[in-house]
């Protein structure tokens, strides 16, 4: 199968493996597979710079991409989007910053869950506005919201913005329609605005579950940002391209306000990589998702054999959110790196006795990491 194959990323220059370059360490923590992309993105990029020209293209003119989005929209997930709802950025992490600027004024509160990945946790602080924090609890095998501390923030004046990860990062869970609709409804009651981060939502896992866009819900339509993008289900994070869906137009025009200047067009790589991959890519993605079914199933069996690791199955993502506060060490990144593992630390998603292993590797990383752990 092609998702076997090792690709030697050296020449790259791949962040993830630069952090522990000249060490026998394997990288398993950025969010990004080892997978080389479906042929069609990397034919339609090889085409696109075949024709020489690379020049400003303004994505609201890119009526293929656009298109793909849409359409995209309608078959995943039953959701008929307008293209004036469409807002192109270079990236989530710069949008849902765009979000903080448009609808906080300074000194406002953003709501946020935790564990959350580390931009998510930092977008406050960088535009002088309060983090409130949402916990997150095991409820029958998953991970969750604190629904009761959510609606405690968010009857709180000063809290306007609630940033929402949907598939979460690090745990894995999803929410279903009633737990969506919940946040919705606190949200629309409370004259908070609501920004979904959505980018791993078309990696699920779970074959019964099922993806719900924020926007979709009619209680959200008015007071929503859905934030989505092709990075990192299809591998072309690199490509800096994403797209914020934004129904209502004084909410649109809040958020293109607020980016003006500062959030740049994205560029036409990314729109041709993102056509690609939501036009010609299905077989490819169903592969990779029976793939990391597979992987997931494997590295729990395993991570749940080994005293003193625990780890509830994620619904989605290409991520495992590891609990190690049974190895009784102060360090479990330390740990982790002594064995010859480098995943994400616990700590700087805001649970220093977890880590985070990404599996969206070939099985044999999987397998030479389990060994690692065992020895």
């Amino acid at each position: 199968m092609q998702f076997d194959n090792i690709i030697d990323r050296t020449p790259s220059n791949a962040y993830k493996w630069e952090r522990y370059k000249g060490r026998d360490i394997l990288p398993m923590w950025i969010a990004d597979t080892e997978f080389r992309c479906a042929e069609p993105i990397i034919d339609a990029l090889k085409s696109r710079a075949e024709h020489g020209l690379l020049g400003y293209t303004l994505p609201a003119h890119a009526e293929g991409a656009n298109q793909a989005v849409i359409d995209w929209m309608s078959k995943q997930y039953g959701w008929q989007i307008e293209p004036e709802w469409l807002v192109w950025t270079p990236g989530v992490v710069p949008a849902f910053n765009v979000a903080c600027k448009a609808y906080c004024q300074p000194g406002d509160k953003v709501i946020v869950q935790t564990p959350n990945y580390p931009p998510m946790l930092a977008a406050p602080k960088l535009h002088g506005l309060t983090r409130a924090d949402v916990p997150t609890v095991e409820i029958d095998g998953r991970w969750m919201l604190d629904f009761d501390v959510l609606e405690k923030h968010a009857k709180d004046p000063k809290c306007t913005l609630f940033i929402l990860c949907n598939p979460m990062n690090p745990v894995g869970s999803m929410l279903d329609e009633a737990q969506l609709t919940r946040i919705a409804d606190i949200c629309a009651q409370n004259n908070v605005m609501l920004c979904s981060d959505e980018i791993h939502c078309d990696l699920i896992l779970d074959t019964e579950a099922k993806h719900i866009p924020a926007g979709k819900l009619a209680a959200a339509k008015d007071n929503s940002v859905t934030l989505m993008a092709a990075s990192k289900t299809f591998n072309v994070a690199g490509l800096g391209t994403s797209f914020a869906i934004i129904p209502d137009a004084k909410v649109r025009q809040r958020f293109n306000q607020a980016a003006q200047g500062l959030v740049p067009w994205v560029n036409v790589m990314g729109l041709a990589a993102t056509q690609a991959a939501f036009t010609q890519c299905d077989d490819w993605l169903s592969a990779q998702l029976n793939y990391l079914r597979g992987n997931r199933d494997y590295l729990v069996a395993q991570i749940n054999q080994i005293d003193g690791l625990r780890v509830l199955a994620p619904q989605a993502t290409f991520l495992a959110w590891i609990d190690a506060s049974g190895l009784g060490v102060a360090n479990p990144q330390a740990y982790f790196e002594e064995k010859g593992i480098g995943p994400s630390a616990g700590i700087d998603f805001g649970d220093k006795q977890f880590v985070r292993i990404n599996f969206g590797c070939p099985r044999s990383q999987l397998e030479q990491a389990i060994a690692c752990l065992k020895k």
